[in-house]
C-alpha cells in the first residue's frame, strides 16, 4: 500500500512539474504568413472629363492681350507602372479671351490640344507633365474687317490630380499654350496667340 501511493505521489509530481516547465518556457511565434498589401489607387485605363478655367496671354506683333474665360471637355489613357503614370490626353476647348487696343481686335474662340502625360502617383495623389501638340482659331478684325485663320502649335504644363473614389478624380492644371505666327491682312503682320491657362476639371475613369 506504501510503496502504490509513492508511486502515484511520484507521478503526480513528474506530471506536475513538467507542467511547470512547459508553463516557463517561451510561446512560439505564430506561423509567418504574408499580411495583404495596403489599398492603392489605379491609375491605368481610359477616363473623360470636362474643365472650366481661365486664359489670358498676348498676341505676338501686337498690342492687343486676349484674355477670359475658357471651358471644354477631355479624354484620355493612363498606363501605370508602380508609381509611375504615362498616357496621352486631348481636349477641346471654347474661350471668351480677346482684347480690343486701338482699332485693333483679337480673339481666340477655340483650341485644342493633344498631349502625352508622365507623374507619379502617391497612392491616389498624381502629380505629372504634359507637352504636345496645340491648335485653335484666331480671329483678327480691323475697323469692320474681319479674318479668322486657324493655327498649329505646341503646349506644355503639369498639374495636379486627385483620385475621390475609384473612378472619379478631379485636377488642377497649367498649360502654356503657344499658337504660332500667320500672315493677317487686316493687320499686314504675322500674328498668333501665346496664351496661359489655369483650369479645374473632373475625370470619370472606367
Amino acid at each position: 500500500m506504501m510503496k502504490t501511493s509513492f508511486a502515484v505521489a511520484a507521478v503526480a509530481m513528474t506530471v506536475a512539474a513538467g507542467a511547470a516547465i512547459a508553463a516557463d518556457l517561451p510561446r512560439s511565434q505564430a506561423p509567418y504568413y504574408n499580411a495583404p498589401a495596403p489599398n492603392t489607387y489605379n491609375w491605368t485605363g481610359p477616363y473623360v472629363g470636362g474643365n472650366l478655367g481661365y486664359q489670358w496671354g498676348s498676341t505676338t506683333h501686337n498690342p492687343t492681350n486676349p484674355s477670359g474665360l475658357e471651358g471644354g471637355l477631355q479624354a484620355g489613357y493612363n498606363w501605370q507602372s508602380g508609381q509611375f503614370v504615362f498616357g496621352g490626353e486631348t481636349d477641346i476647348q471654347i474661350s471668351g479671351a480677346d482684347d480690343t487696343f486701338a482699332p485693333w481686335k483679337f480673339s481666340n474662340p477655340w483650341f485644342g490640344t493633344l498631349r502625352g502625360r508622365a507623374g507619379v502617383a502617391l497612392n491616389n495623389i498624381l502629380f505629372y507633365g504634359t507637352f504636345g501638340l496645340a491648335y485653335g482659331g484666331v480671329k483678327g478684325e480691323v475697323a469692320g474687317l474681319a479674318e479668322s485663320k486657324s493655327h498649329i502649335g505646341w503646349t506644355a504644363g503639369g498639374g495636379m490630380e486627385v483620385g475621390l473614389t475609384p473612378n472619379w478624380s478631379a485636377k488642377a492644371e497649367y498649360l502654356y499654350i503657344d499658337l504660332s505666327d500667320r500672315n493677317y491682312s487686316v493687320t499686314g503682320a504675322a500674328n498668333g496667340v501665346e496664351s496661359n491657362i489655369l483650369r479645374f476639371g473632373v475625370n470619370y475613369r472606367f
